[in-house]
């Protein structure tokens, strides 16, 4: 009995303590800064009227002398060089790596998305990715907090800095064989409906701020197709350093994905292994 109520008190505390570490926004203080530097996540794309930013959010913001997002997107040559680095190498087609499922994927983008697969033919499988990513929000009225933030900077006159480049990022998924990246779009293709709920779940999960729950089903997502170490831990850890550097000079707010907050290889974790207090702040 005695071991009961020790396992039941031990379980109890860390429920307690999960609940508590529910947040979005985390204050970084502690290890030599002189200003407390903020971490808030983010999902990339979300319904209007999904979409929330609590007053504290602006505050910590504008408090911030740094503002980092993954990447510096307010970079007048972003679209270009997105587009650049996201075209196929010459003599190469989404028509061949799809091969003979393209016809269905083509009659499907046709049916979803008003257009055909040929429009994306020149360009890496990514783009299609994202296209039908965006395609599985229930709504035709988007919200970006990324461009909330980018807003918020150009009036407050602060500059966009990122975490890493374009080219890092696109690195990561030019790393992923186009093959696998083929074969995950055929089956979102297949399995749309049910991958649909499954992201309209995680939004729900973002909404109630439970960054390990969100992890968790980040993590497990076969949208990641086997690729955890390079989407997550390997930027996860490339981006402490950079955090740090920034944070000594003076006060920075940094917004990321919410996913990368979470877990033993999240920022959170990481950042407190380097020394730093790491806390939730209530929205």
């Amino acid at each position: 009995m005695k071991f009961f109520l020790m396992l039941f008190f031990s379980c109890t505390v860390a429920l307690a303590h999960a609940q508590k570490e529910n947040s979005l926004l985390w204050e970084i203080s502690g290890n030599g800064l002189q200003q407390p530097s903020y971490l808030y996540g983010t999902i990339h794309l979300i319904c209007k009227d999904d979409y929330f930013m609590s007053n504290v959010v602006k505050q910590k913001f504008s408090s911030a002398q740094q503002v980092f997002l993954e990447m510096d997107m307010d970079d007048p040559k972003m679209q270009m060089k997105m587009m650049k680095l996201a075209a196929l190498p010459s003599g190469q087609s989404l028509k061949k790596i799809f091969g003979d499922s393209f016809p269905m994927v083509d009659s499907f983008f046709k049916e979803k998305a008003g257009m055909g697969l040929i429009v994306f033919n020149g360009f890496k499988p990514m783009m299609v990715m994202s296209m039908l990513t965006l395609k599985m929000l229930p709504c035709t009225e988007t919200e970006s907090y990324e461009n909330n933030f980018i807003a918020l900077a150009k009036e407050q006159k602060k500059d966009i800095q990122g975490l890493e480049t374009i080219e890092d990022q696109m690195q990561v998924f030019d790393n992923i064989p186009d093959s696998i990246e083929a074969a995950n779009i055929i089956k979102m293709v297949k399995e749309f409906n049910e991958q649909s709920k499954q992201f309209a779940d995680m939004v729900k999960v973002y909404k109630q701020q439970n960054i390990q729950e969100l992890f968790q089903q980040i993590h497990s997502s076969p949208d990641l197709m086997n690729a955890q170490d390079d989407l997550l831990t390997k930027r996860n850890k490339n981006w402490i350093p950079v955090m740090e550097n920034a944070m000594k000079q003076g006060s920075g707010f940094f917004a990321v994905g919410a996913g990368h907050l979470g877990g033993d290889i999240g920022l959170i974790t990481l950042l407190r292994k380097a020394g730093y207090k790491v806390t939730p702040v209530k929205l």
